[in-house]
């Protein structure tokens, strides 16, 4: 695929995903309220202008005539107002644009697989007609489409006979110097040579200005649909017409900030006949009898040197007043070299790290050179911060997608619940978001089937609002973030679990020893479901597990808590990023291995004597006036020459997720930046991640350290894998 095309689907399809996303939202928002304001209207007309326009440049037909139809629709429904229809058919408007944005998606995700788009849409089409035709109350509803602000070129330019005209003396070979039309004020634009479809391009452009709520003419008419214009365009530009000198003005500005751009005129219509034309700010036109190349850059500027017009790009455009180039505040960047870009700084930080501790410089007195490395690793962390905060996105995405799933299960199940979104502005890095949106659909699918009673009488007997709640937040806690989905239902039955999990036989201890956070991690365990029966969300015993197994595959964790007959609450705790984090070096068995800084909150000396045994017989310490359970990482990895002794060690305070505990390791060596690297994948079979490792990292002597994984850790010592 030649790389200007593909640089242009990539950017089609992050503004149409856009677009649905916003779109979803503002449904979801207008649907509470029962209404839709005159700009939500607006909002959607100029969605699917965009859409069907950029769709229509890269050909997918069934997108472009989708988008064309709802046009259409919201065509009527603004110059009409959403007043003008009854109750019914503003719920069933709703319900079809939900199913329309659904279809929308669908085929958008067909193209990013590079799948054939559905060649059969007339079905759905023919739907959407049949409500125009409802609520217009007028005959074929294919009349409609022809009265709709984008629905044709025609219908979009100022003068549609004036337009017809101009296209059939195009068709006949009858080249004119400026089209027939009956707007005052005429831009004659050409685009920068070799830049390449140059209709497709004026389109743009002409969308671009509809979407400023004008209504301008412009020639060639059929550029949506015509690949030939762009031979026309070439030799002649292309006009933009305009029934005042406001639109005139804004127009300007926005062509002077149009791309490949190569020169434009404002001119005055010579055909245009007033009593009373303030059109002396422009000057004159070249005659009408101009030869058919009278458009062409060289000969237009020799022929009409007093033309106001704007230089070929590199210099400032001029017409009339001075144009600068607005710099644009944002840009899109493929993922893609932004995980480059994380790889390339690790090494940075890797290379740095064994250049200051090379052992050729131990025993040198080198303070220049100290100052120097300093400087440079405060230069590397900032870089360092500055390339993570570009991929840093906020859960708002994640979040609102899940007002599409909860509205759609209120209507499948009959419940009144309402979605509450806290924190949708907390910021992760772009690979987690991505890898977090199935688990949390899918907590919040449960909790909608599972959790929310079934009827509102319910709910008043329990004494509660007969409206459900359904809570979504997200907040920072240093280098995690906590996203919680808790809803106010019925919660869960500690017994029935545990009786559910005997039936199956996957308890690993009587039942009386279970606590009820471990009875309710039973949850998490493959094929475990207390679900009476299948249903279309959930019951089938895939679920929570495969929740448990995405979220720890981003070094994540999950936690349930509930109350039977006040509700469940699920606990994700993802990290920031999982590129590059701090971490401190220690010595275990003359090994070294790397704790995550995070899950450190202090080291201390103690002695055998301080140790107790608790009531099932495990160690026990005594830290900041509070018991914690004693690791010994030593035995634990069965580590040749580790220090097994308290008094020969040293104890770290740990705290992951839910568990706070205390971790014997021989020393401390330091801390460090690492940079977190994958284990192969062949090691995988060995289940190695529940057993407290998370990966490994390079050190600046070249050796591999392995990273521990402190929430695992705590796991695997008490036997629950």
């Amino acid at each position: 695929m030649d790389s200007s095309v593909e640089s242009l689907l990539d950017a089609y399809l992050f503004e149409t995903n856009s677009l649905l996303m916003d779109l979803d939202g503002l449904l979801i928002n207008a649907e509470k309220s029962e209404s839709l304001s005159q700009d939500d209207v607006n909002e959607i007309f100029r969605s699917m202008h965009t859409i069907k326009g950029s769709s229509a440049m890269l050909e997918f037909t069934s997108i472009t005539e989708i988008a064309h139809h709802i046009e259409d629709l919201f065509f009527y429904i603004r110059e009409n107002g959403i007043d003008s229809l009854d109750e019914k058919h503003k719920k069933d408007l709703f319900n079809l644009m939900f199913k329309s944005t659904d279809k929308l998606r669908e085929e958008v995700q067909k193209v990013e697989n590079n799948e054939p788009l559905d060649d059969n849409i007339e079905p759905f089409v023919s739907e959407i007609n049949s409500l125009l035709k409802e609520i217009s109350g007028k005959g074929d509803s294919s009349s409609q489409a022809s009265a709709g602000g984008g629905a044709s070129a025609d219908a979009s330019s100022g003068s549609a006979s004036g337009a017809a005209s101009a296209a059939a003396g195009a068709a006949s070979g009858v080249s004119l110097s400026l089209p027939e039309t009956d707007m005052p004020y005429l831009i004659h634009v050409y685009f920068t040579e070799g830049c390449g479809m140059e209709h497709l391009r004026a389109f743009m452009l002409v969308n671009s200005l509809q979407e400023m709520d004008m209504k301008p003419f412009f020639y060639p008419a059929d550029i949506e649909t015509n690949p030939e214009t762009a031979s026309y365009i070439i030799e002649n530009g292309f006009y933009l017409g305009f029934p005042t000198e406001k639109d005139l003005e804004l127009a300007a500005k926005t062509v002077d900030q149009s791309q490949n751009i190569s020169s434009y005129e404002m001119i005055q219509n010579p055909s245009f006949k007033a009593e009373d034309s303030n059109a002396d700010l422009l000057v004159s036109a070249p005659e009408t009898g101009a030869s058919p190349t009278a458009g062409k850059r060289e000969e237009k500027k020799e022929a009409s040197p007093k033309t106001q017009s704007a230089p070929a790009s590199g210099g400032s455009k001029a017409s009339g007043a001075a144009h600068h180039a607005v710099k644009q505040d944002l840009i899109s960047v493929n993922l893609s070299k932004l995980d480059a870009l994380m790889n390339l700084v690790g090494e940075i930080v890797i290379t740095e790290s064994m250049v200051t501790s090379s052992p050729d410089l131990k025993g040198l007195k080198l303070d220049n050179f100290m100052k120097s490395a300093r400087q440079l690793r405060k230069l590397n962390s900032d870089l360092q911060d500055i390339s993570m905060s570009l991929r840093m996105v906020s859960v708002s995405g994640v979040f609102q997608k899940m007002n599409r799933i909860v509205r759609d299960m209120k209507q499948h199940l009959n419940k009144d619940v309402r979605l509450t979104i806290i924190g949708e502005n907390t910021e992760v890095d772009k690979t987690i978001v991505d890898n977090i949106s199935d688990p949390i659909m899918h907590i919040v699918r449960n909790s909608m089937d599972h959790g929310i009673e079934k009827t509102a009488e319910e709910r008043i007997a329990a004494g509660k609002d007969p409206q459900g709640e359904l809570i979504l937040s997200a907040t920072h806690t240093g280098s995690e973030v906590i996203i919680s989905i808790s809803d106010d239902g019925r919660g869960m039955d500690p017994q029935a679990i545990l009786a559910k999990a005997a039936r199956q036989g996957i308890l690993t201890k009587p039942e009386e020893e279970y606590t009820q956070k471990e009875i309710l991690s039973l949850l998490m365990m493959p094929g475990f479901s207390t679900a009476p029966e299948v249903t279309e969300y959930s019951g089938r015993g895939v679920g929570l597990d495969v929740v448990k197994k995405n979220v720890e595959a981003i070094g994540g964790s999950v936690t349930i808590t509930s109350e039977l007959g006040k509700g469940s609450t699920t606990t994700l705790k993802i990290p920031l990023t999982m590129a590059i984090v701090d971490g401190m070096e220690v010595s275990i068995g003359g090994n070294m291995y790397t704790i995550p800084l995070a899950n450190i909150k202090q080291s201390f000396k103690a002695s055998e004597s301080d140790i107790i045994l608790d009531p099932a017989g495990h160690e026990i310490i005594r830290c900041m006036d509070d018991f914690y359970p004693v690791i010994r990482a030593g035995e634990m990895y069965n580590i040749p020459g580790a220090c097994n002794t308290i008094d020969d060690g040293i104890l770290i305070w740990i705290e992951s997720t839910d568990h706070s505990y205390c971790l014997l390791v021989d020393s401390l060596i330091g801390e460090h930046q690492i940079v977190v690297k994958p284990l192969p994948s062949y090691l995988q079979q060995f289940h190695i991640k529940d057993y407290g490792i998370a990966g490994c990292t390079i050190l600046g002597d070249g050796n591999i350290s392995i990273i521990l994984d402190m929430n695992n850790i705590y796991s695997a010592s008490h036997g629950y894998y």
